[in-house]
C-alpha cells in the first residue's frame, strides 16, 4: 500500500503550518527574505564582498537566494556540501576546511574539473604537495588559500613564518595558484559582551593585516582575505583586512545568538526566522508538558531551546531524552491540551537543521513549499543536480 503523503492537502491552505509532522522545522520565508537582504545591504554600504556560509542553511535553495542577493559565492565547510552546491550550478564555493585524504582529494579534483572556480584552504605543506600533485594528473588549475588560525587551536598556521613559507610553496607549485588567506575566529562569534568582542575580533584583525603586510613586502599579491562571521560581521565589516565576510547564522538566528549583544546600543538586525515545532504527548505533571522533540530534534551545544509561541510567554524548555522534551510552563499559562503545537527557538541553528531532511516554508501560518536540506549527510562521487 502506497501511504499518502500527509502535506498532499496542506499546502497553501490556512492555518496548514500546524499540519507538518512534528518535531519539524518550520522556515518563515518572509524573515529569512528580509534578513538576507539586511546583511547584502550591510556589506555592500561596508564596500565588502559576502561569500555566506552554506554550513548554517546546507540548502541550494537559500545559497541560490544569497547568490541572488548579491553574495560572491557560497562558503562550505565539508566537500559533501561543496559537491551538492556545485551540481545544483552554484559557483564561486570555498571549502573553509583542508581536504587530506586520497579519496577526498580526488573528489576535489573532480569537483573542480566540475566547477573551476572552487577554492580550498590549506594549513600544512604536505598537503600542498598532495594537492600540487593530484591537480598535475588531473590537469586542474586549483586556487589554493592559507589558513591562520586566530587562537581557537582548530585549524591554520600559527605564525608569519609558517603563512609566508606555505604561500611560497603554493606559488612554486604546479598546478595549484595562490589565491589568498582565510582567517576565521569561530570562537569570536558568541562572546556575549560586545566591548570583549569588540576588542578580541579587533586584535584578531591586526594579526591578519600582519600576515598580509609580511606576503606584500616579500613581494606576494593577496587578492582574497576572507573571514568573519555573523557575530563579528559589524565589527570586521567597518574596520579590518577582509575583502569578504563568511557570515552564515545570520538568516536564522537562534538562542544563542539571542544572548549575544549586537553593540551597545542596538538589537540584532536580524530576525528569528527558524523555529522547530514539537506537539504535546502528554500533560500529567502540574506546571508541565511534555512534548516530542528532545535530544534527536534539537542541538545540545549552546542555551537551552527557547520556548518562542506567544501564548506560553515565559515557560522554558528542558531536554527530557531522546524523542521527549520537557515544558515549564510559566505560571500565568494555561495547560496546553494533547496535540497542541508549540514553537522553539533552536539552541544553535546549525547542528539543529542537520537533524531535518526539509524546512517546512511559511508565511505567516500558511505552508507554502517544502525545501529539501539537500546537503546534508556523508555522500561519495559528485551528485546529480536532481530535485536542487
Amino acid at each position: 500500500m502506497k501511504l499518502r503523503d500527509p502535506l498532499d492537502h496542506a499546502l497553501g491552505h490556512p492555518n496548514s503550518r500546524y499540519s507538518v509532522n512534528t518535531p519539524a522545522l518550520i522556515l518563515d520565508l518572509d524573515a529569512l527574505e528580509r534578513n538576507v537582504a539586511r546583511m547584502a545591504a550591510t556589506m555592500t554600504s561596508f564596500g565588502r564582498a559576502l561569500r555566506p556560509h552554506a554550513k548554517s542553511h546546507k540548502c541550494s535553495r537559500i545559497a541560490q537566494l544569497q547568490i541572488g542577493a548579491g553574495a560572491a559565492g557560497v562558503c562550505c565547510a565539508t566537500l559533501d556540501e561543496a559537491e551538492v552546491m556545485a551540481a545544483c550550478g552554484l559557483r564561486g564555493i570555498l571549502i573553509t576546511s583542508p581536504v587530506t585524504t586520497r579519496d577526498k582529494i580526488d573528489r576535489l579534483m573532480a569537483l573542480v574539473a566540475y566547477a573551476p572556480d572552487t577554492m580550498i584552504v590549506v594549513d600544512n605543506a604536505r598537503n600542498v604537495e598532495a594537492l600540487s600533485q593530484a591537480a598535475q594528473s588531473s590537469g586542474a588549475l586549483l586556487a589554493v588559500l592559507v589558513d591562520i588560525d586566530l587562537g581557537f587551536g582548530r585549524t591554520g598556521v600559527l605564525s608569519y613564518d609558517a603563512v609566508e613559507e606555505l604561500a611560497r610553496r603554493i606559488l612554486a607549485a604546479r598546478g595549484i595558484r595562490f589565491a589568498g588567506l582565510q582567517a576565521y575566529g569561530g570562537h569570536l562569534q558568541h562572546i556575549p559582551e560586545y566591548s570583549v568582542r569588540c576588542e578580541k575580533t579587533r586584535a584578531a584583525a591586526d594579526f591578519v593585516a600582519g600576515a598580509v603586510e609580511r606576503l606584500r613586502a616579500c613581494g606576494i599579491s593577496v587578492p582574497l582575505i576572507s573571514g568573519g562571521g555573523t557575530g563579528t560581521h559589524a565589527i570586521d565589516g567597518q574596520a579590518g583586512p577582509f575583502t569578504e565576510i563568511q557570515a552564515g547564522s545570520y538568516i536564522f538566528m537562534d538562542a544563542d545568538y539571542n544572548a549575544v549583544a549586537y553593540n551597545t546600543a542596538d538589537s540584532w538586525p536580524f530576525e528569528v526566522s527558524l523555529l522547530v515545532q514539537t506537539a504535546v504527548t502528554s500533560s500529567n505533571v502540574a506546571g508541565t508538558v511534555t512534548v516530542d522533540a528532545g535530544t534527536k530534534a534539537l542541538a545540545l551545544n549552546g542555551p537551552r531551546p527557547q520556548v518562542a509561541t506567544p501564548s506560553l510567554a515565559g515557560s522554558t524548555y528542558e531536554f527530557s531524552g531522546d524523542e521527549h522534551g520537557r515544558i515549564k510552563l510559566a505560571a500565568n499559562c494555561d495547560t496546553p491540551p494533547l496535540g497542541e503545537r508549540i514553537e522553539l527557538v533552536a539552541s544553535h541553528c546549525d547542528p539543529t537543521i542537520a537533524h531535518y531532511d526539509v524546512y517546512h516554508c511559511v508565511r505567516g501560518n500558511t505552508l507554502v513549499a517544502v525545501w529539501a536540506i539537500d546537503a546534508r549527510g556523508r555522500r561519495g562521487p559528485l551528485p546529480t543536480a536532481a530535485g536542487c
